[in-house]
């Protein structure tokens, strides 16, 4: 049977695939591989984790969360998923500041690429990482923590640097979050009322086909004393899936209903597969500021994108200090797009999207469909790092070095 990526227009070319039960197996692995890939939930669209030779699974580590209360932290196996976690979590009275759009999601896989969710005043889920734990090329358990030089640049990394068996993240006490929906925001108001948009509640999403004079939905998600404006949209009358045809049930609840926090901030629920995986993401981070000329350079693309797309969101990231992350130092807005599953399709599209976002500087998801990164402002430190960890490119694949390349 071939392996695939979660939407399956990526088949792994893996000579062999392990899925150790422990990390003295990882450590076994690693020390007698040549070369070495690590595989988490397979939830990317583009061969960054594929490689000729050894790929490993995180998935079957034992999962044994430890709370430490006096450090305000947990520290779980790096092939744990959000959702498992978050579970685990609430039943103690905890939280993390924040989850992405999908709880299904493994933990080493979502901060390796930067992965995050909304938020003005909220960093990718890679900013709650306090400490992680690696293996590295000769097989040693290596620990970093906040605070080290290393660690900005061991984080967001690629799966560059080694098997991330552990993670250690920040945690906060457990909080409450209600979810709100409205449809047709004007397209005017978006650009008139930007940034009281994008700072409008904890979490803040748009979906948009960018084919009308209306933003479709409008999902608001508000701690405790915020109240939703839908900034002149309509409240949504029942629940909505993104994509307004498809079924909501998959969708966590809505109408302002209160709820646990990882029963909101994500927009599908663990227990349902949010689809069957025919499709194609890609995703830009730009300046918050440069939002607006963002949506026009999109729109005067729209005779390309409408035709292949099924969604756009937009959010809204936290800057960090993470060397490799789309949002370094930059509070950003994230442009995501869902694309129909064809290749050959979407590649022109893309291609044209980034070059109308080349201007102002975007920044692709490692983890989607692009072509061209922009170079990182800290890639010579980060290769520096790898240079003392894997020296002789243990974890490299084709993806690392056409994205990585010192020049």
């Amino acid at each position: 049977m071939t392996l695939t990526n979660w939407a399956g227009n990526i088949a792994f070319d893996a000579a062999r695939v392990h899925r150790p039960s422990t990390v003295d197996r990882v450590r076994e692995v690693v020390a007698g591989a040549e070369r070495v890939r690590v595989l988490g939930s397979g939830h990317s669209f583009n061969d960054i984790a594929d490689t000729p030779a050894d790929l490993i699974s995180v998935a079957g580590l034992p999962v044994e969360p430890r709370i430490d209360a006096a450090a305000g932290t947990v520290t779980v196996a790096g092939g744990v998923r959000y959702g498992q976690l978050a579970a685990f979590l609430d039943a103690q009275g905890y939280a993390l500041h924040n989850l992405g759009s999908l709880p299904h999601i493994s933990i080493a896989g979502a901060i390796a690429t930067g992965t995050h969710g909304s938020g003005a005043a909220l960093g990718n889920l890679a900013t709650a990482v306090a400490g992680i734990e690696l293996v590295t090329a000769g097989g040693d358990l290596v620990r970093l923590a906040r605070g080290d030089a290393d660690f900005p640049g061991a984080v967001v990394s690629l799966g560059t640097l080694g098997v991330v068996v552990g993670v250690t993240l920040d945690v906060r006490p457990a909080y409450t979050i209600r979810q709100f929906v409205f449809e047709h925001l004007p397209r005017s108001v978006l650009d008139a009322r930007w940034e009281d948009i994008a700072t409008a509640g904890y979490s803040v999403s748009l979906f948009t086909g960018w084919a009308g004079d209306t933003v479709d939905q409008l999902w608001l998600k508000l701690a405790d004393g915020e109240e939703p404006d839908g900034f002149g949209a309509v409240p949504a009358g029942r629940a909505m899936h993104p994509i307004a045809a498809m079924p909501p049930e998959s969708c966590t609840d809505q109408g302002g209903v209160p709820g646990p926090w990882h029963r909101r901030l994500p927009h599908f629920k663990l227990e349902f597969t949010p689809s069957s995986g025919e499709e194609l993401q890609t995703e830009y981070f730009v300046a918050r500021d440069d939002a607006v000329e963002a949506f026009a350079a999109i729109e005067r693309l729209r005779h390309l994108v409408t035709p292949v797309l099924q969604i756009s969101e937009i959010r809204v990231v936290a800057a960090d200090e993470l060397w490799l992350s789309p949002t370094y130092r930059r509070d950003s807005v994230a442009l995501h797009f869902t694309w129909i599953q064809d290749a050959a399709r979407v590649a022109p599209v893309v291609a044209a999207l980034e070059e109308a976002l080349a201007p102002l500087a975007a920044r692709p998801h490692w983890g989607k469909v692009f072509h061209r990164a922009a170079r990182p402002e800290r890639l010579t430190d980060f290769l520096a790092l790898r240079d003392r960890l894997d020296p002789d490119r243990k974890f490299s694949n084709a993806f690392v070095e056409r994205h990585l390349a010192a020049e």
